[in-house]
């Protein structure tokens, strides 16, 4: 993706900070200050470079955070229903994990279920270092979660070109295109980062995903024979992709 990241940054005090707040997704200053044991004034310099040159930004509480490109948001409407679509921020953790474990307990999505777990441990979304990078987009109705997509990056060479993604709405919210819009605004961010493969995979068992994915134009490359072992019954992991334009 177009952010620098902390591994292209050359002054310690900088790097310190940018990795800090990486980390803990979104932060006080003092608090980071505080923790780094810097002075507010190098601190504040710092800061402001690490502002201009667009690796960290302010959150509408006065927070600092990583910057992301894709802070857009678009509003869609679809028989009654209004919903928006945009980035997701730290604020969302809660909800989107209790969406992702709803809508997971509805149909089996062993990989979505993993990346729940991760950022429940983690308490943190929106990852850029030189391990990963990890990007949500959230649909929301009146403020509230109640779909997702995330795109998964390893920063390993050989796979620069190839991203995981995960995507799934609320039962209650499907129907409307709310899957469909997330998905493409998840498939426009990552061909906008120079991706060219999207993977996704699902237990067999996931009909719908499957035949979701199908229906917007992935195929599948290959299955695992008995990858899974779901409710005492193995299962075949069918692996999907779709190649970006």
């Amino acid at each position: 993706m177009e952010l620098a990241g902390a591994e292209q940054l050359t002054h310690r005090g900088r790097k310190d900070i940018y990795e800090y707040v990486e980390s803990h997704g979104e932060v006080r200053e003092r608090a980071a200050r505080t923790a780094l044991g810097m002075d507010r004034r190098e601190f504040g310099h710092h800061v402001t470079i690490l502002k201009r040159d667009g690796l960290l930004t302010e959150t509408d509480a006065g927070h600092l955070q990583v910057a992301y490109d894709g802070t857009d948001e678009a509003e869609h409407e679809s028989d009654g229903v209004t919903f928006s679509i945009r980035q997701a921020r730290q604020s969302d953790i809660t909800g989107l994990i209790g969406v992702m474990r709803e809508a997971i307990d509805e149909e089996t999505y062993v990989v979505a279920e993993s990346v729940a777990d991760m950022i429940d441990h983690e308490e943190v979304l929106l990852r850029h270092n030189e391990v990963e990078t990890r990007m949500f987009f959230v649909a929301c109705v009146e403020e509230d979660v109640v779909g997702w997509v995330h795109v998964a990056h390893p920063e390993v060479e050989k796979l620069a070109h190839t991203a995981e993604l995960t995507v799934g709405v609320l039962e209650a919210y499907r129907g409307h295109g709310i899957g469909s819009q997330l998905l493409q605004r998840g498939l426009d961010w990552a061909r906008e980062q120079g991706y060219e493969k999207i993977y996704n995979s699902a237990p067999s068992t996931n009909e719908r995903a499957i035949r979701f994915l199908e229906d917007h134009g992935w195929e599948v490359e290959a299955r695992r024979e008995d990858h899974y072992l779901i409710d005492g019954e193995y299962v075949d992991e069918v692996m999907m992709a779709i190649i970006l334009d």
